[in-house]
Protein backbone atom coordinates (compact mmCIF):
# COMPACT_ATOMS: atom_id res chain seq x y z
CA UNK A 1 0.00 0.00 0.00
CA UNK A 2 1.21 3.44 -0.74
CA UNK A 3 -0.05 6.33 1.02
CA UNK A 4 0.51 10.33 0.18
CA UNK A 5 0.18 12.89 2.83
CA UNK A 6 0.26 16.33 1.76
CA UNK A 7 0.57 19.76 4.31
CA UNK A 8 2.09 22.49 2.27
CA UNK A 9 2.60 25.48 4.82
CA UNK A 10 4.64 26.48 7.92
CA UNK A 11 6.66 24.53 10.34
CA UNK A 12 4.27 24.40 12.81
CA UNK A 13 1.57 23.03 10.19
CA UNK A 14 3.95 20.22 8.82
CA UNK A 15 5.09 19.34 12.72
CA UNK A 16 1.16 19.23 13.55
CA UNK A 17 0.01 17.52 10.23
CA UNK A 18 2.91 14.88 11.03
CA UNK A 19 0.45 13.17 13.22
CA UNK A 20 -1.06 11.43 10.61
CA UNK A 21 2.12 9.76 8.85
CA UNK A 22 3.11 8.56 12.62
CA UNK A 23 -0.47 6.95 12.98
CA UNK A 24 -0.80 5.28 9.33
CA UNK A 25 2.08 3.38 9.93
CA UNK A 26 0.21 2.06 13.20
CA UNK A 27 -2.73 1.14 10.78
CA UNK A 28 -1.02 0.34 8.41
CA UNK A 29 3.15 -1.02 9.72
CA UNK A 30 3.80 -2.64 5.79
CA UNK A 31 2.48 0.57 4.12
CA UNK A 32 4.36 3.16 2.19
CA UNK A 33 4.22 6.47 3.81
CA UNK A 34 5.38 9.80 1.56
CA UNK A 35 4.82 13.56 2.99
CA UNK A 36 4.23 16.09 0.80
CA UNK A 37 6.02 19.40 2.42
CA UNK A 38 7.70 22.41 1.69
CA UNK A 39 11.75 21.75 1.46
CA UNK A 40 12.34 24.65 4.21
CA UNK A 41 10.06 22.47 6.90
CA UNK A 42 12.00 19.22 6.50
CA UNK A 43 13.72 19.26 9.32
CA UNK A 44 11.15 19.41 11.40
CA UNK A 45 10.22 15.49 9.95
CA UNK A 46 13.54 14.29 9.26
CA UNK A 47 14.76 10.72 10.90
CA UNK A 48 10.56 10.43 11.68
CA UNK A 49 11.21 6.80 11.06
CA UNK A 50 6.83 6.73 10.30
CA UNK A 51 7.81 8.86 6.93
CA UNK A 52 9.07 6.61 3.97
CA UNK A 53 10.34 9.52 1.82
CA UNK A 54 9.34 13.08 1.85
CA UNK A 55 8.33 14.51 -1.36
CA UNK A 56 9.65 18.39 -1.53
CA UNK A 57 7.18 20.62 -3.58
CA UNK A 58 9.67 23.16 -4.84
CA UNK A 59 9.62 26.98 -5.73
CA UNK A 60 9.87 26.15 -9.49
CA UNK A 61 6.52 24.49 -9.50
CA UNK A 62 4.42 27.76 -8.54
CA UNK A 63 6.66 29.56 -11.01
CA UNK A 64 6.78 26.91 -14.22
CA UNK A 65 3.54 25.57 -15.36
CA UNK A 66 5.52 23.00 -16.99
CA UNK A 67 8.18 21.97 -13.73
CA UNK A 68 4.45 21.72 -12.00
CA UNK A 69 2.64 19.41 -14.52
CA UNK A 70 6.24 17.20 -14.45
CA UNK A 71 5.88 17.41 -10.88
CA UNK A 72 1.77 16.41 -11.03
CA UNK A 73 3.01 13.25 -13.72
CA UNK A 74 5.22 11.95 -11.29
CA UNK A 75 2.60 11.78 -8.55
CA UNK A 76 0.11 9.97 -11.07
CA UNK A 77 2.60 7.72 -12.17
CA UNK A 78 3.94 6.76 -8.49
CA UNK A 79 0.44 5.23 -7.79
CA UNK A 80 -0.63 5.89 -4.83
CA UNK A 81 -3.55 3.98 -3.30
CA UNK A 82 -4.33 6.52 -0.23
CA UNK A 83 -4.01 10.61 -0.61
CA UNK A 84 -4.94 12.41 2.34
CA UNK A 85 -4.85 16.01 1.93
CA UNK A 86 -4.12 17.81 5.12
CA UNK A 87 -3.76 21.40 3.47
CA UNK A 88 -7.23 21.35 1.16
CA UNK A 89 -5.67 24.57 -1.47
CA UNK A 90 -5.32 25.04 -4.80
CA UNK A 91 -1.85 23.09 -5.44
CA UNK A 92 -2.72 20.16 -2.93
CA UNK A 93 -6.25 19.92 -4.76
CA UNK A 94 -4.90 19.18 -8.13
CA UNK A 95 -2.44 16.85 -6.54
CA UNK A 96 -5.21 14.46 -5.10
CA UNK A 97 -7.21 15.05 -8.59
CA UNK A 98 -4.17 13.54 -10.57
CA UNK A 99 -3.21 11.10 -8.34
CA UNK A 100 -5.60 8.35 -9.30
CA UNK A 101 -5.50 7.25 -5.83
CA UNK A 102 -8.70 4.88 -4.52
CA UNK A 103 -9.45 6.79 -1.67
CA UNK A 104 -9.08 10.00 -1.44
CA UNK A 105 -9.37 11.97 2.44
CA UNK A 106 -9.62 15.83 2.85
CA UNK A 107 -11.67 18.53 4.89
CA UNK A 108 -15.14 19.32 3.99
CA UNK A 109 -15.45 22.05 1.57
CA UNK A 110 -18.62 23.21 -0.63
CA UNK A 111 -16.38 23.80 -3.80
CA UNK A 112 -14.11 21.09 -3.70
CA UNK A 113 -15.95 17.65 -2.37
CA UNK A 114 -15.93 16.41 -5.89
CA UNK A 115 -12.19 15.87 -5.69
CA UNK A 116 -12.12 13.42 -2.31
CA UNK A 117 -14.05 9.98 -1.94
CA UNK A 118 -14.46 11.08 1.90
CA UNK A 119 -14.63 14.69 3.80
CA UNK A 120 -14.30 15.63 7.48
CA UNK A 121 -16.24 18.41 8.90
CA UNK A 122 -13.58 20.55 10.92
CA UNK A 123 -14.73 21.26 14.66
CA UNK A 124 -15.05 24.42 15.93
CA UNK A 125 -14.17 23.73 19.50
CA UNK A 126 -11.51 21.33 21.34
CA UNK A 127 -13.23 18.03 22.68
CA UNK A 128 -9.55 17.43 24.50
CA UNK A 129 -6.38 19.12 26.03
CA UNK A 130 -4.98 18.36 22.46
CA UNK A 131 -6.67 21.70 20.73
CA UNK A 132 -8.55 21.53 17.30
CA UNK A 133 -5.31 21.90 15.29
CA UNK A 134 -4.35 18.31 16.29
CA UNK A 135 -7.80 17.10 16.59
CA UNK A 136 -9.09 18.23 13.35
CA UNK A 137 -6.13 16.35 11.38
CA UNK A 138 -6.38 13.38 13.37
CA UNK A 139 -10.23 12.98 12.02
CA UNK A 140 -8.95 12.74 8.87
CA UNK A 141 -8.13 9.36 9.72
CA UNK A 142 -11.46 8.30 11.28
CA UNK A 143 -12.56 6.13 8.37
CA UNK A 144 -9.40 4.19 8.12
CA UNK A 145 -9.46 3.56 11.82
CA UNK A 146 -12.04 0.65 11.14
CA UNK A 147 -10.61 -1.43 15.08
CA UNK A 148 -10.59 1.64 16.77
CA UNK A 149 -6.99 1.76 17.06
CA UNK A 150 -5.88 3.91 20.02
CA UNK A 151 -4.09 6.62 18.21
CA UNK A 152 -1.77 9.13 18.95
CA UNK A 153 -2.14 12.93 18.83
CA UNK A 154 0.96 13.91 19.83
CA UNK A 155 3.52 15.17 17.23
CA UNK A 156 7.25 13.87 17.59
CA UNK A 157 11.09 15.28 17.18
CA UNK A 158 13.21 12.69 16.55
CA UNK A 159 16.98 14.34 17.10
CA UNK A 160 19.84 11.16 16.83
CA UNK A 161 22.50 11.51 19.74
CA UNK A 162 25.20 13.15 17.91
CA UNK A 163 22.67 15.83 17.71
CA UNK A 164 21.52 15.97 21.27
CA UNK A 165 25.04 15.77 22.18
CA UNK A 166 26.24 18.59 19.90
CA UNK A 167 23.29 20.69 21.37
CA UNK A 168 24.89 20.15 25.06
CA UNK A 169 28.81 21.04 23.52
CA UNK A 170 27.26 24.61 22.15
CA UNK A 171 26.06 25.41 25.10
CA UNK A 172 29.30 24.90 26.90
CA UNK A 173 31.47 26.14 24.22
CA UNK A 174 29.71 29.54 25.36
CA UNK A 175 30.02 28.78 28.78
CA UNK A 176 26.33 27.94 29.51
CA UNK A 177 25.89 27.05 33.75
CA UNK A 178 23.96 23.97 33.63
CA UNK A 179 23.43 24.37 37.69
CA UNK A 180 21.31 27.56 36.40
CA UNK A 181 17.66 27.20 34.98
CA UNK A 182 17.92 28.19 31.00
CA UNK A 183 15.18 29.43 28.76
CA UNK A 184 14.94 29.51 25.64
CA UNK A 185 13.13 32.67 24.42
CA UNK A 186 11.04 33.22 21.31
CA UNK A 187 11.43 36.51 21.36
CA UNK A 188 10.04 37.71 18.00
CA UNK A 189 6.73 35.78 16.06
CA UNK A 190 6.89 35.15 12.28
CA UNK A 191 5.55 38.89 11.41
CA UNK A 192 4.62 41.87 13.42
CA UNK A 193 0.98 41.08 14.05
CA UNK A 194 2.13 37.75 16.05
CA UNK A 195 5.04 39.54 17.88
CA UNK A 196 4.63 40.95 21.70
CA UNK A 197 5.91 43.69 21.32
CA UNK A 198 8.97 45.00 22.63
CA UNK A 199 9.16 47.33 25.38
CA UNK A 200 6.74 44.16 27.22
CA UNK A 201 8.57 41.43 25.92
CA UNK A 202 11.81 43.53 27.54
CA UNK A 203 9.47 43.72 31.28
CA UNK A 204 8.79 39.88 30.44
CA UNK A 205 12.29 39.20 30.48
CA UNK A 206 13.39 41.44 33.12
CA UNK A 207 10.87 39.73 35.55
CA UNK A 208 11.98 36.10 34.29
CA UNK A 209 15.61 37.07 35.43
CA UNK A 210 14.59 38.91 39.00
CA UNK A 211 12.79 35.98 39.88
CA UNK A 212 14.85 32.86 38.33
CA UNK A 213 18.25 34.22 38.17
CA UNK A 214 18.40 31.99 34.72
CA UNK A 215 20.13 32.15 31.61
CA UNK A 216 17.97 33.35 28.33
CA UNK A 217 19.06 32.18 25.10
CA UNK A 218 17.09 33.87 21.85
CA UNK A 219 15.22 31.98 19.15
CA UNK A 220 15.00 34.06 16.25
CA UNK A 221 15.54 34.34 12.33
CA UNK A 222 19.08 35.74 11.20
CA UNK A 223 16.96 38.65 9.52
CA UNK A 224 15.29 39.42 12.83
CA UNK A 225 18.98 40.19 14.19
CA UNK A 226 17.93 43.98 14.47
CA UNK A 227 14.93 43.81 15.97
CA UNK A 228 16.39 40.69 18.38
CA UNK A 229 19.01 43.52 19.72
CA UNK A 230 16.42 46.05 20.30
CA UNK A 231 14.71 43.82 22.58
CA UNK A 232 17.69 43.30 23.89
CA UNK A 233 18.95 46.89 24.52
CA UNK A 234 15.13 47.50 26.36
CA UNK A 235 16.24 45.41 28.89
CA UNK A 236 17.59 46.04 32.13
CA UNK A 237 21.48 45.99 32.49
CA UNK A 238 21.00 43.18 34.94
CA UNK A 239 18.84 41.77 32.70
CA UNK A 240 21.63 41.81 29.30
CA UNK A 241 24.08 40.22 31.69
CA UNK A 242 22.12 36.84 31.80
CA UNK A 243 20.98 36.69 27.76
CA UNK A 244 23.42 34.90 25.79
CA UNK A 245 22.19 36.88 22.03
CA UNK A 246 24.69 35.47 20.58
CA UNK A 247 24.13 31.90 20.54
CA UNK A 248 22.66 31.61 17.34
CA UNK A 249 21.63 28.06 16.00
CA UNK A 250 23.21 27.56 12.91
CA UNK A 251 20.19 25.44 11.66
CA UNK A 252 16.55 24.22 12.62
CA UNK A 253 18.24 20.98 13.31
CA UNK A 254 20.76 22.90 15.46
CA UNK A 255 17.93 24.87 17.23
CA UNK A 256 16.06 21.63 18.38
CA UNK A 257 19.31 20.37 19.59
CA UNK A 258 20.05 23.24 22.07
CA UNK A 259 16.43 23.38 23.09
CA UNK A 260 16.56 19.46 23.76
CA UNK A 261 18.68 21.10 27.50
CA UNK A 262 16.54 23.96 28.04
CA UNK A 263 13.91 23.77 31.02
CA UNK A 264 11.44 25.53 28.97
CA UNK A 265 10.53 27.82 26.30
CA UNK A 266 8.79 31.03 27.16
CA UNK A 267 7.60 33.91 24.39
CA UNK A 268 5.39 34.58 20.95
CA UNK A 269 3.16 31.56 19.58
CA UNK A 270 4.50 30.10 17.08
CA UNK A 271 6.70 26.84 15.54
CA UNK A 272 9.20 27.08 18.03
CA UNK A 273 6.41 26.15 20.70
CA UNK A 274 5.00 23.73 18.41
CA UNK A 275 8.91 22.29 18.21
CA UNK A 276 9.05 22.22 22.00
CA UNK A 277 6.56 20.32 23.01
CA UNK A 278 7.42 17.91 20.60
CA UNK A 279 10.55 17.32 21.91
CA UNK A 280 8.35 17.25 25.57
CA UNK A 281 9.98 20.83 26.81
CA UNK A 282 7.89 22.83 29.14
CA UNK A 283 5.78 25.82 27.50
CA UNK A 284 4.73 29.26 28.12
CA UNK A 285 3.37 30.93 25.64
CA UNK A 286 2.20 35.00 24.74
CA UNK A 287 -0.53 34.06 22.24
CA UNK A 288 -0.79 36.57 19.10
CA UNK A 289 -4.04 39.01 20.10
CA UNK A 290 -5.77 37.38 16.84
CA UNK A 291 -4.63 33.99 16.85
CA UNK A 292 -7.20 31.12 17.73
CA UNK A 293 -5.60 30.22 21.41
CA UNK A 294 -8.33 26.96 20.99
CA UNK A 295 -6.56 25.63 18.14
CA UNK A 296 -3.14 25.86 19.09
CA UNK A 297 -3.01 26.13 22.71
CA UNK A 298 -2.31 22.00 22.60
CA UNK A 299 -1.46 19.68 26.56
CA UNK A 300 -2.15 22.13 28.57
CA UNK A 301 -2.71 20.61 31.71
CA UNK A 302 -2.09 23.37 34.27
CA UNK A 303 1.60 23.59 34.99
CA UNK A 304 4.25 21.76 32.15
CA UNK A 305 2.35 24.10 29.22
CA UNK A 306 1.01 27.17 30.01
CA UNK A 307 -0.46 29.55 27.51
CA UNK A 308 -1.96 33.57 27.50
CA UNK A 309 -4.23 35.36 25.01
CA UNK A 310 -5.65 39.22 25.50
CA UNK A 311 -8.89 37.33 25.13
CA UNK A 312 -8.44 35.59 28.57
CA UNK A 313 -8.25 38.35 30.61
CA UNK A 314 -10.22 41.19 28.40
CA UNK A 315 -13.14 39.32 26.44
CA UNK A 316 -15.05 42.34 25.91
CA UNK A 317 -12.61 43.47 23.09
CA UNK A 318 -13.62 40.30 21.22
CA UNK A 319 -17.41 39.74 21.30
CA UNK A 320 -18.13 37.16 18.26
CA UNK A 321 -15.91 38.84 16.09
CA UNK A 322 -13.49 35.98 13.80
CA UNK A 323 -9.88 35.59 13.93
CA UNK A 324 -10.02 37.10 10.66
CA UNK A 325 -12.12 40.43 11.31
CA UNK A 326 -9.46 40.52 14.56
CA UNK A 327 -6.65 40.32 12.68
CA UNK A 328 -7.16 44.42 11.25
CA UNK A 329 -6.62 45.22 14.60
CA UNK A 330 -4.24 43.30 15.88
CA UNK A 331 -1.69 45.55 16.48
CA UNK A 332 -3.88 48.31 18.44
CA UNK A 333 -4.86 45.03 20.76
CA UNK A 334 -1.67 44.32 21.40
CA UNK A 335 -2.19 47.67 23.80
CA UNK A 336 -4.43 46.08 26.03
CA UNK A 337 -2.18 43.19 26.60
CA UNK A 338 0.46 44.54 29.01
CA UNK A 339 2.90 42.67 31.33
CA UNK A 340 0.64 43.37 34.54
CA UNK A 341 -2.17 41.42 32.81
CA UNK A 342 0.27 38.41 32.08
CA UNK A 343 2.74 38.24 35.17
CA UNK A 344 0.99 36.99 38.19
CA UNK A 345 0.56 33.98 35.58
CA UNK A 346 4.22 33.24 34.19
CA UNK A 347 5.24 33.69 38.33
CA UNK A 348 3.10 30.57 38.90
CA UNK A 349 4.51 29.15 36.08
CA UNK A 350 7.87 29.55 36.36
CA UNK A 351 7.64 28.25 40.17
CA UNK A 352 6.29 25.08 38.96
CA UNK A 353 8.89 24.77 36.37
Amino acid sequence: MKVLVIQQKMIGDVLASSILCNNLKLLYPNAQVDYLIYPFTTPVVENNPNIDNIIPFQDEYRKSKKAFLNFLVGIRKAKYDLVIDAYGKLESNLVVGVSGATTKIGFHKSYTNFIYTKTVKEIPQPLTNAGTALENRLNLLSSLNQNNSKLDIKPKIFLTEKEIQNGKQILEDNNIDFSKKIFMIGVLGSGNNKTYPFPFMAKVLDFIVEKTDATLLFNYMPSQKKEARAIFDLCKPETQNHIKIDVIPGSIREFLSITQHCDALIGNEGGAVNMAKALDIPTFTIFSTWIIKEAWNSFEEGNKNVSVHLKDFKPELYGAKTAKEMKKSALSLYGYFSPELLLPVLEKYLKDN
